[in-house]
């Protein structure tokens, strides 16, 4: 349960209470998902607040927490200080990295206890993702891969890009997902080679590469891939890009287990790309967390210092991208595990001229 290793969290910090305000932290810790409400954390007790717009259903699916209802007129502060005074609790933790610096300095002057920060808690305990949160990640992953394999019959000469994101967003949303993880990237020919560039009019061409990375949520969780594929026909040197990814991909891949820095992992695929000449075209990191939040630790790219650990979920999603021209990106997830990482991601990667 999440309010065991919150609870657990908290007994290892100076600190006597625990206060939850961001959407996500709050869906972390009670599987609920709400607009608006509190989580409050001790030894001694664990509540969530929320309005009345939250509150029948809290009540329905909220099992670890006790759920109480703020009424109109009243604040969470007033609220929390009722059970700081009950708990006794001398310093509470907020967290530092959600809340403005206004917000932050507005909660310490109204708590009965000194504010302190939170800082990495939640997220550290995020990287590890449990069995439950792997298997709706995966759950995500299975739905936009069923929508790339309907959509590639779509994607046709004279189609525009926004009528592929658009299908891949209906397509998505049809099998089950809740919402997407982000808008949908999809970009052709000379647009290719922007990383995260927007869809637009631009029709597709026969030559065109057309790179697509998106995703969906299941139950609160996020998945990302990126495929490219080609129209018509590609030259030898559009082959030879995509070989060249693809090889960096499995490279990274490879050298990707519990223990290794994320400086690591990048550096093995950036070195297949550098080898081929490509090395100032890959200007991003090999890849990065994924849970409930489509960007989250631990991240694998030149500043990833700390080690993997067992159990996260990063991407691997390494690209070429030669301006006014055309670029390629492959982008699956892997699951870390001790001696290496299990690919989530279950999609065609050789090169799909249609």
């Amino acid at each position: 349960m999440k309010r065991n290793e919150l609870r657990a969290m908290l007994l290892e910090q100076p600190y006597d209470a625990l206060v939850l305000t961001s959407e996500i932290s709050r869906r972390y810790a009670t599987g609920f998902h709400s607009t608006a409400g509190a989580v409050y954390l001790s030894a001694k007790q664990a509540v969530f607040f929320t309005d009345f717009r939250y509150v029948e259903a809290a009540h329905a699916a909220i099992k670890d927490f006790e759920v109480r209802e703020i009424k109109a007129g009243q604040s969470y502060s007033a609220l929390i200080n009722e059970l700081l005074d009950e708990d006794g609790a001398k310093k509470v933790a907020l967290e530092d990295k959600t809340l403005t610096y206004a917000e932050f300095m507005s909660w310490g002057t109204a708590l009965h206890a000194t504010a302190v920060r939170l800082e990495d808690g939640v997220e550290q305990l995020r990287m590890c993702k449990e069995e439950d949160e792997v298997e709706k990640i995966v759950a995500a992953q299975r739905i936009a891969e069923q929508a790339l394999e309907e959509v590639l019959n779509d994607i046709k000469i004279g189609v525009t890009e926004k009528e592929i994101a658009a299908r891949l967003t209906y397509l998505m949303l049809h099998y089950g997902a809740e919402n997407m993880s982000f808008d949908p990237i999809v970009v052709s020919g000379a647009n290719s080679s922007k990383p995260h560039g927007v869809p637009g009019e631009k029709t597709i061409q026969a030559g065109d590469f057309v790179t697509m990375d998106f995703g969906c949520i299941y139950d609160g969780y996020c998945s990302d891939m990126t495929r490219t594929v080609a129209v018509g026909h590609v030259t030898d040197e559009m082959q030879t890009v995509y070989d060249t990814v693809l090889n960096a991909q499995l490279a990274g891949i490879a050298a990707c287990k519990a223990g290794v820095t994320g400086r690591d992992v990048d550096a093995a695929g950036r070195k297949i790309i550098e080898a081929a000449g490509y090395g100032d075209a890959f200007g991003h990191g090999f890849g990065h967390g994924v849970g409930l939040e489509i960007h989250e630790a631990p991240v694998a790219s030149p500043r990833g210092e700390a080690p993997l650990p067992a159990g996260s979920i990063v991407t691997a999603e390494p690209g070429i991208y030669l301006p006014g021209r055309f670029g390629v990106r492959i982008e699956d997830m892997l699951y870390v595990i001790e001696d290496g990482c299990i690919d989530l991601t279950d999609a065609p990667k050789q090169l799909i001229v249609l």
